[in-house]
């Protein structure tokens, strides 16, 4: 939560439009000064809470996960094998730094961002990964070492990954550290309230944060009102976000992430020509990038649902199949609205607008949860029988289809309220329905060939099923954008040096 709240997304908003900026205008010393204002001022508030957190670890869980505090009287008894209070509390301690030094690494990938390089910083992210699975992997082969009970390993493995995730974000921060400091050509870190820029970050910064409390409030709500459904919804509704969240965070994140310094360099002229171009040309990669996912999800949602976790699961048969699938189908309905809603978003903070984003957001949280409420309680009554892909039997519930209805009703009224209030700032900058209804056509048109190879491929490992049928028709959507020298089509190849006369 504190990560997400301070991380990448706030900081951009607040940090990158300005940074980019100094930078427009030659002013590199005062960006440095900025740059290095900024990271004393964060480091000081991460730092802080993550010291809070670890003085207050016990309060947290219990706040968090009052059933725990039940295990001690079990342990006590013999009826448990560990005090699942005692293990968060600890595990907790050693998370928190993990989360303030995560923020900081968010601080270097915009500085890297406002710089045109992309690359690094979001390849660190698997420094912080392998650093969690090694430790992992390494207790778990010295566990036959350990004395004691099952339970004893499982703890270990516990604090052994977030021993690991401390780690990993240390070195998500080093990897990126000699870069950033190459481009901002070194680093002095103050507690400087009058850098220029700093206030103007700050006062960007508060509603910012705001928006990604009211995502964060939003997922937790999700789940809370999951845990009220039938048996499955909680779990239906995580990994169908899993999957759900794929194409969010490869396309529309990395899309708005790639036009946010290029659209706030734009402005120090006052030519918001040069924004809405912006902004139409990046909301036209997001879409030529997401709507085949769209399509493909829609379309193949069971296959994609069999040959992820029926390989990665054996607890997940053709009923469990067909509940995340419908769920899956649920959000995919709203990919293009999330996608196209964070680039923007982009524009908003480029303009030194981070109130409307936030504003909107809260407005489709409570759209999204009052459409929710009704639907999941409704949907709930039914069973996977009722699913028109699924011809089998059992009483897994739909409950969770509800809430997906609901987040995705929500996404398109912010699509639409963002799009709305910029088209009176800024003109022109939306793609054409024509050039949308084109693209789709051809997502659609690639659904056929990708039909035929499941079907005739239906008997094999749902995985190789699955490879095949969104490998087809990636391939077929690709080539076919590559044979029409549709402009888009053009970053999917590398450009090559034109050979002078």
């Amino acid at each position: 939560m504190l990560q997400n709240l301070l991380g990448e997304q706030a900081l951009s908003a607040s940090f990158i439009p300005i940074y980019s900026r100094m930078l427009a205008r030659g002013d590199e010393e005062g960006a440095r000064r900025f740059a290095g204002a900024v990271f004393g001022l964060l480091a000081l508030v991460a730092g802080g809470l993550a010291l809070l957190g670890v003085l207050a670890a016990r309060p947290l869980v219990a706040l968090f996960a009052a059933g725990y505090l039940r295990d001690a009287a079990g342990v006590a008894a013999g009826e448990l094998g560990v005090d699942r209070f005692e293990l968060a509390v600890e595990a907790v301690r050693w998370i928190f730094p993990m989360t303030g030094l995560l923020v900081l690494s968010a601080w270097a990938l915009g500085v890297l961002n406002s710089h045109r390089k992309f690359f690094l910083p979001y390849v660190a992210p698997v420094a912080w990964n392998a650093a969690i699975v090694a430790a992992i992997v390494y207790a778990a082969g010295t566990a036959d070492s350990v004395a004691g009970s099952g339970a004893g390993a499982g703890r270990r493995l516990v604090i052994a990954a977030c021993l690991g995730a401390l780690a990993g974000g240390f070195l998500q921060l080093v990897v990126q550290l000699p870069s950033t400091l190459r481009a901002l050509g070194g680093l002095r870190p103050s507690l400087s309230l009058g850098v220029p820029g700093v206030r103007e970050a700050l006062s960007a910064f508060g509603p910012a944060v705001a928006g990604r409390g009211v995502v964060q409030l939003s997922s937790y709500l999700d789940q809370l009102l999951a845990s009220l459904l039938a048996v499955g919804a909680v779990s239906a509704l995580g990994y169908a976000q899993m999957l759900y969240l794929l194409p969010v965070s490869l396309f529309g994140q990395a899309v708005a992430a790639a036009a946010l310094p290029e659209l706030a360099r734009s402005l120090p002229g006052g030519d918001r020509n040069a924004l809405a171009a912006g902004t139409r040309a990046a909301l036209t990669r997001t879409a030529f990038l997401v709507l085949p996912s769209t399509v493909a999800y829609l379309a193949f949602a069971p296959i994609a649902v069999g040959g992820l976790y029926r390989i990665v699961s054996g607890r997940f048969g053709a009923a469990e199949v067909a509940l995340v699938a419908a769920v899956l189908v649920g959000y995919a309905a709203g990919l293009p609205a999330s996608t196209s809603s964070r680039v923007l978003q982009s524009t908003f903070f480029a303009l030194g607008d981070t109130r409307t984003p936030a504003r909107i957001a809260a407005l489709r949280v409570a759209a999204g949860t009052a459409a929710a409420l009704p639907l999941m309680w409704l949907l709930d009554e039914r069973t996977i029988a009722d699913l028109p892909f699924y011809e089998g039997g059992g009483d897994l519930r739909l409950g969770a289809l509800g809430l997906a209805f609901g987040a995705t009703l929500g996404a398109w009224l912010e699509r639409g309220l963002l799009g709305r209030t910029l088209a009176l700032r800024i003109v022109g900058f939306a793609p054409s329905g024509k050039w949308i209804a084109g693209r789709a056509l051809l997502a659609l048109a690639s659904v056929i060939p990708a039909s035929v190879v499941g079907w005739s491929l239906r008997d094999l490992h749902p995985t190789l099923v699955a490879t095949c049928v969104f490998g087809s028709m990636a391939a077929v959507y690709l080539g076919t954008a590559l044979a029409l020298r549709l402009p888009e089509s053009e970053m999917l190849v590398p450009r090559r040096r034109r050979r002078q006369p």
